[in-house]
């Protein structure tokens, strides 16, 4: 099965964020520009005219879709690399995803989401591989042809 990761995250944050999703061996995700408030309920600025509340604060909107044993480790790494310790560091949400298709190619499911050094495509635990069988085996021949 797929997910989708929905992070919301301080703007200055988005760097550190994809530099430690990198890491990990995301590699594909899309990123918004989005505005809104938590449960603090916005900030309070003071100027020379006075106080007034600012309520829907500038964020950033990251959607990730992966396989299902990669959700954890993901989500470890976005509040790792998001966090300040302060109200507002943001919120993570997680979708199940039905289908994925590839538009240029067609392709569906686990096939549609993989990509040349991917976290499926990576070693874990051990020197085994995240993906399936199948992908594997179309990844040693990709090589194997180049």
């Amino acid at each position: 099965m797929t997910k989708k990761i929905e992070a919301i995250i301080r703007e200055e944050r988005l760097h550190d964020v994809k530099e430690a999703l990198k890491k990990i061996g995301i590699v594909g995700m899309n990123v918004c520009e989005v505005r809104g408030h938590g449960r603090q309920g916005g900030i309070v600025l003071t100027g020379r005219t006075g106080t007034y509340q600012v309520d829907m604060l500038p964020r950033i909107q990251l959607n990730i879709v992966l396989s299902d044993h990669n959700v954890e480790k993901t989500i470890e790494t976005i509040k790792q690399a998001a966090r300040t310790g302060n109200a507002g560091d943001g919120i993570i949400f997680v979708y199940p995803v039905d289908d994925v298709i590839r538009i240029s190619s067609g392709e569906r499911g686990h096939d549609a989401l993989s990509y040349e050094g991917d976290i499926d495509t990576m070693p874990r635990n051990g020197g085994a591989t995240g993906g399936s069988a199948v992908k594997s085996a179309a990844a040693a021949k990709e090589i194997v042809g180049k």
